[in-house]
């Protein structure tokens, strides 16, 4: 009787120290990342306004997944994305894109086409996301 309750106390232990690792599905808001174009190549997510469209140039996504370091959950997510949009704006270059559109980020099924938050997965140990955008040659203003 002894020997079962230590072994159930030991199996709630481990169970508690394995909940407290689990991966949160946090939504943020996008602050400045939206349409700037620090780095040469604006982003627009979801439905956010931009110019005319002239050329339809493919879709491209990328998963991206850090480790945290010391960062909060919430900077550790800013990072992905940070690296996230690096990579659209890279491939936008290297196909004579001017523009990312209709930006969406995901963490697994989690999905966000918002102009206002993105999706990310968060845990003791790394930050994840996915983005997905139309590359796109936009009409000057």
């Amino acid at each position: 009787m002894m020997k079962r309750a230590s072994v159930l106390g030991a199996l709630t232990i481990a169970a508690a120290t394995l909940a407290g690792c689990a991966t949160q599905v946090k939504s943020l808001p996008l602050a400045a990342v939206a349409g700037e174009s620090r780095g040469g190549v604006p982003v627009y997510f979801g439905e956010q306004s931009h110019p005319a469209v002239k050329k339809e140039l493919g879709d491209v996504s990328y998963s991206v997944r850090i480790a945290r370091k010391v960062a909060g959950p919430d900077d550790a997510c800013r990072e992905a994305l940070g690296e996230a949009i690096g990579k659209l704006r890279a491939a936008a270059r290297e196909r004579s894109a001017n523009a990312v559109i209709d930006v969406k980020t995901r963490f697994h099924s989690s999905e966000s086409n918002s102009t206002r938050e993105f999706t990310c997965g968060v845990s003791p140990s790394a930050a994840a996301i996915a983005v997905s955008g139309r590359l796109v040659t936009l009409e000057a203003n």
